[in-house]
């Protein structure tokens, strides 16, 4: 098998997790006597630096002949701190959602046994936990026009929108995940207030009558942050809108008891993109402290869902759930000796290794 990855480390601590990831990934590449082209391509704070755009042309025409797409993370202090810049690492993930038409992010949240104590929700709260999210990518609020302020300044504006087709595409993305699982899809929104919200569970129920299967709950988005601290192992497949889901797959993090653990998958019309759910965390960077377990968990979801081979991912998979429950973890979740993140890295790629004999 012969496979194109690109490389989009970014910024922050970008770099350091995809390095480890990459480790594990070629451990794969001889086990299973895989061929895999790595390319490296800039985004981010660091592509602007170097061109000025932080999605440049070149590093979507890798992405577009690439089979999939490693992601790091986007983000400096630098832009963050300055309201008034015209140019902004996030614009360049904006962009490479919309011209790839990453339409659906794929969230999967489970709790580590080995890891409970490290969360801030109740034993009896966690254990068991295990859902997804499917987080609508490329509409809503953070892409609708018009948007901008006033001439004066004391007025801004955004606009929300979403058309039935993007609904449809990843409403029955998420009813087929859901089949696939405990036939349970909870749709979130803001019905009783939001326009683009009724549109939503409209198409959601029209959706329904080709899965009469699957039991589907609405649920308002308020509604759901709470449940989702009170009582998490109510939910199976959640989806929703863009901004909905980016705050609630946030929140839905705390669960492991760490950022760092969790990985997403963004499926797209023209490739995918798989990425840890943290940010670029910039107080790292450089120190070789972060946690690189939901870069390398990525990296196993771009197995299962880009390369169809399962089985390498779950073989990353045990070796992540071994490094957790033998204490070869980052200071994030250490109860005990503290390994560095290129240390962690090593570990995992050596125990795909040893599973596979």
């Amino acid at each position: 098998m012969q496979k194109k990855i690109a490389i989009l480390s970014g910024d922050g601590i970008g770099p350091e997790v995809i390095e480890q990831s990459l480790k594990a990934v070629k451990v794969i590449e001889q086990l299973f006597n895989l061929r895999f082209t790595y390319t490296p391509a800039l985004v981010g704070a660091t592509a602007i630096e170097q061109v000025g755009n932080p999605y440049p042309d070149q590093t979507h025409d890798i992405c577009m002949g690439s089979d999939a797409v490693l992601f790091g993370a986007i983000g400096d202090p630098k832009y963050d701190n300055d309201p008034k810049a015209k140019i902004r690492p996030e614009q360049g993930l904006l962009a490479m959602r919309k011209k790839l038409e990453l339409f659906a992010n794929i969230r999967p949240v489970s709790a580590f046994k080995s890891l409970v104590h490290k969360s801030p929700l109740k034993t009896e709260l966690i254990e068991g936990v295990d859902f997804i999210v499917l987080r609508e990518l490329t509409g809503g609020i953070y892409f609708g026009e018009p948007r901008g302020r006033s001439e004066n300044g004391l007025t801004a504006f955004d606009t929300c929108t979403y058309t039935r087709a993007e609904v449809e595409r990843i409403g029955k993305l998420a009813f087929e995940y859901a089949r696939k699982r405990a036939k349970k899809l909870t749709a979130v929104d803001k019905a009783n207030v939001l326009a683009t919200s009724r549109l939503w569970r409209e198409t959601m129920q029209d959706l329904h009558k080709e899965y009469p299967d699957v039991e589907l709950e609405f649920m308002f988005v308020d509604n759901a942050a709470m449940q989702l601290v009170t009582y998490p192992k109510k939910f199976d497949v959640i989806v929703t809108e863009n901004m909905f889901g980016d705050i609630l797959t946030d929140e839905a993090s705390v669960i492991t008891g760490s950022l760092g653990l969790l990985p997403s998958a963004s499926i797209g019309v023209h490739t995918s993109v798989f990425e840890p759910i943290h940010g670029s965390y910039p107080q790292a960077a450089g120190k070789n402290i972060a946690n690189p377990v939901g870069t390398i968990l990525s990296a196993a979801l771009m197995f299962e869902y880009a390369l169809n081979l399962p089985q390498a991912g779950a073989l990353i998979r045990a070796a992540c759930e071994n490094s957790i429950e033998k204490g070869i973890v980052t200071a994030d979740i250490s109860a005990g000796k503290v390994y560095s993140t290129s240390e962690v890295g090593d570990w995992i790629a050596e125990e795909v290794r040893n599973i596979k004999k």
